[in-house]
């Protein structure tokens, strides 16, 4: 189960597994934010490598109209990914 919402105060948080089944989804939500944003992932279980593809998509379109996405709240397995793949060098993450 994968769940992404988006807030007023720019907000984005995922729940759950973000994968290839997923993936449609979170790309449809995310190209409703158009500046700068903080995407939670308290609540993200995993994260496959379409789910990254989302990320780094949603992150270079924001990147040409001078905006970011910051990650914050990911739990160590998801760091490590990030880390492993060099993400932590695209990515704000806090």
């Amino acid at each position: 189960m994968f769940k992404i919402m988006l807030d007023n105060q720019g907000i984005v948080r995922l729940q759950g597994r973000l994968d290839a089944s997923q993936a449609e989804e979170a790309t449809k939500e995310l190209l409703k934010v158009t500046k700068s944003a903080v995407v939670d992932f308290r609540e993200l279980e995993y994260i496959s490598s379409a789910g990254l593809g989302v990320l780094i998509a949603a992150q270079k379109r924001l990147k040409e109209s001078g905006h970011s996405l910051t990650l914050t709240n990911m739990n160590n397995h998801i760091r490590d990914v990030f880390r492993y793949a060099r993400f932590d060098l695209i990515f704000k993450v806090e």
